[in-house]
């Protein structure tokens, strides 16, 4: 061995790199001290034997195959792989050459663990995020999803990785949503709010914020966070309605003040007029009257929805409140060509206000039969709900109420009748929510539309 050989097998002895090479028969030919401190063995007693027989789990892992390949096509290769018996991860380079192998190979143990950890540390705050989080390619198409996000929506991953986001945004939210997303996959993060459409066909009000995914320097996809906000909407929206109440109820107070005196004025000299009026004059002070009428019943409206009513809560059928409203309403069905059907359950008493809970019921079956010019049905069922509440259904056959409006019904001088005030319905809204319970309105045009009316049993404070 000449000196310029002895110098390179000193420096490769020195290097911190494990190095070790084999002849064509892979029988070990040198083995640095580095090598032999990772592999646990004295080198010594590994010169000149066959890598194969000292370590013949490798045969099954990819130092075989990797070390075959460089060796058969006479290139290089690199690559990771475990090695169990010493619970070691080992980071390889191999170079082939006319006499053999040359292997430079590293412990990366510790940072495997410290990447697997921040791997489990990432997932773990992907799978255990309370809020929706998933992740979308550049087109738009869904990537990963996490359990949270399929909680929301309803559907399962893989129903999510074979779609896109677009057919989960409901239709007048998908020029707007489309917009974000697009400039988030420029490079921008967003933050806006939307409304999804749920696997059961709800729309779900949700906060998202849309992160680009950059690798290199360059965008290759987006992250979703989405929360699900559909209960803050409520929440707001009922408080702009309070607000609106409390507004309307000041506003209705002063209005129903200022014309109650005049009128009565109006009505106590067209009393004397019509008294000494010829026959054929008779028509049009009749007419005068009525309209005197009816604003007395809109003043009257407007300071029920003013002045706060004093509620006596007794427990009371509900059953014979329903048969005093359709007896006194009967007569007025008839001359409208429509039938009260009413089918009742046993039920138990029910704590409320009898007289609102009157005016509640008149008011929806005067609507009911309104909505009907032509005749008809109307359907009316008592029964028991669940955790301990009644239910009260009233289902008509007449025009309905268009999608579009049905969200307003219950707004002060909101109506969709021609003479209407839309006093009544927001009345009725408030009887039956100072009673603990829950009014909804449902209606499909030229079908029909029902309302549900839910009451505890008991007061709830």
């Amino acid at each position: 061995m000449n000196q310029l050989e002895i110098d390179a097998l000193e420096i490769l002895d020195r290097i911190t790199d494990g190095f070790f090479s084999v002849d064509t028969n892979w029988n070990f030919t040198y083995i640095n001290s580095e090598a032999a401190r990772l592999l646990f063995r004295n080198r010594d007693d590994l010169i000149g034997k066959n890598i194969w027989f000292e370590f013949p789990e490798a045969v099954y892992l990819a130092f075989y195959d990797q070390y075959n390949k460089a060796v058969k096509e006479q290139v290089p290769v690199t690559f990771s792989s475990f090695f169990p018996p010493l619970n070691t991860w080992f980071d390889v380079r191999a170079y082939p050459s006319s006499n053999g192998l040359s292997v430079y190979f590293l412990d990366v143990t510790t940072e495997k663990k410290s990447a697997s950890e921040k791997q489990q540390h990432y997932k773990s705050l992907f799978e255990q995020n309370p809020d929706a989080v998933f992740s979308f390619d550049l087109e738009g198409n869904y990537l990963s999803v996490n359990s949270a996000m399929k909680r929301l929506l309803g559907y399962t991953e893989k129903e999510f990785l074979q779609s896109s986001y677009l057919p989960l945004v409901e239709e007048a939210e998908l020029q707007r949503t489309r917009s974000h997303y697009e400039k988030a996959a420029a490079g921008y993060t967003q933050n806006y709010e939307t409304k999804a459409l749920h696997k059961d066909g709800r729309v779900v009000h949700v906060s998202v914020t849309n992160i680009p995914i950059i690798v290199d320097h360059e965008v290759v996809g987006v992250y979703g966070i989405a929360k699900d906000i559909t209960d803050q909407k409520a929440t707001e929206l009922q408080l702009i309605k309070s607000e609106k109440l409390s507004a309307v109820g000041q506003l209705s107070a002063s209005i129903a003040h200022e014309i109650r005196n005049p009128l009565t004025a109006l009505k106590g000299f067209l009393q004397i007029m019509r008294s000494s009026a010829p026959s054929k004059e008779m028509s049009y002070y009749e007419i005068m009257a009525d309209e005197i009428a009816r604003i007395e019943q809109i003043t009257g409206e407007l300071l029920m929805a003013a002045k706060p009513q004093v509620q006596h809560f007794h427990y009371e059928n509900l059953t014979d409140i329903l048969h005093d409203v359709t007896k006194l309403l009967n007569s007025q069905a008839l001359i409208n060509r429509v039938n009260i059907h009413v089918n009742t359950e046993a039920i138990p008493l029910v704590y409320c206000v009898a007289h609102q809970l009157k005016q509640v019921f008149i008011n929806l079956i005067k609507n009911a039969i309104e909505s009907m010019p032509s005749g008809g049905d109307i359907h009316v069922f008592i029964g028991n709900s669940q955790n301990g509440q009644v239910y009260l259904k009233i289902m008509d056959q007449g025009c309905g109420i268009p999608e579009d409006l049905l969200q307003n019904i219950g707004i002060p001088f909101y109506t969709t009748k021609q003479k209407g005030t839309g006093l009544g319905m927001m009345t009725s809204f408030k009887i039956i929510e100072s009673h603990g319970g829950r009014m909804e309105i449902s209606s499909k045009e030229e079908e029909g539309t029902m309302v549900t009316i839910t009451l505890p049993v008991h007061f709830v404070e």
